[in-house]
């Protein structure tokens, strides 16, 4: 039983904007009642000011669904267009005072919702109509939904790309395709690279050098992922590291460990060679 704040109850029994809009200028409409989830987002936007108006919605699904559609229509309504396309998932979450983790998809196809009806009156493709392949066949979830959702919401685990997607939340048979895309997406994260000092190093310069690179360079791009990492040890060329927080047991510790030493082969020594602890 999922464990539901007192603003989800209260708005999945007493959901507001609940409906169509005669002649709407912009119609926006995602999932499907195959999978299990879908919403159709009615807006009417004043020409002038490119302001929404109004806001209603058809959603069929749980109660997170509906609570997340009528939130999305009360955060919109009186915004413009540009304002609205501002508004995030977990904002839609926030106003709802938290959503559980397993339902975070709800906030997701919200927001995806608006993004498509914004498109629509605009004449564009929205973003989930972008070229893809589907990994998901249960859901219909394609890789370019997946990545975006791994990058906005800074998702590690497959846990977390299906509490945020439904991809894997089926049969399970895209499981090791999400662990792909979720190496792929933390390899890419790289740091910025710089050229390698031409100069010989005491061995107090270096490690000196590795010590500030990795406060200056390395912790805070790790940090703002929820993640850490301190230096344990400096011995001859192996650098020694302990990762903290999210990095602990991370299904990518692998990959920040190489990346950690990429930057420290740039900036300080092509012969150094970093291990954890």
């Amino acid at each position: 039983m999922w464990e539901y704040t007192e603003k989800v109850k209260e708005t999945f029994l007493h959901p507001k904007n609940v409906g169509e809009i005669d002649n709407p200028d912009a119609v926006g409409e995602v999932g499907s009642i195959v999978c299990g989830d879908a919403l159709k987002l009615f807006l009417k936007i004043d020409k002038e000011t490119d302001r929404i108006t109004a806001a209603k919605f058809q959603t069929f699904g749980c109660a997170s669904a509906i609570a997340s559609s009528s939130a999305l229509t009360e955060l919109v309504i009186g915004k413009t267009l540009d304002e609205a396309l501002k508004v995030t998932n977990n904002e839609i979450a926030e106003y709802l005072g938290g959503l559980p983790r397993e339902k975070m998809h709800c906030s997701v196809m919200g927001m995806e919702a608006l993004e498509a009806a914004v498109a629509n009156y605009r004449g564009a493709k929205p973003p989930e109509v972008e070229e893809g392949e589907i990994v998901c066949q249960c859901f219909g979830v394609t890789d370019q939904k997946i990545k975006r959702a791994i990058k906005e919401n800074n998702l590690h685990t497959v846990d977390d790309v299906t509490n945020f997607t439904k991809a894997g939340g089926g049969c399970g048979g895209c499981i090791p395709d999400i662990e792909n895309i979720l190496k792929e997406i933390w390899t890419e994260k790289v740091f910025r690279k710089s050229p390698v000092p031409k100069r010989k190093l005491t061995n107090i310069q270096k490690i000196a050098m590795i010590q500030e690179i990795i406060e200056r360079e390395i912790r805070p791009l790790l940090q703002s992922d929820g993640g850490d990492v301190e230096l344990a040890d400096v011995e001859g060329n192996k650098v020694i590291v302990s990762l903290r927080g999210m990095c602990t047991g991370c299904l990518m510790a692998d990959v920040t460990i190489k990346n950690i030493e990429k930057k420290l082969k740039e900036l300080v020594s092509e012969d150094l060679v970093v291990e954890a602890e």
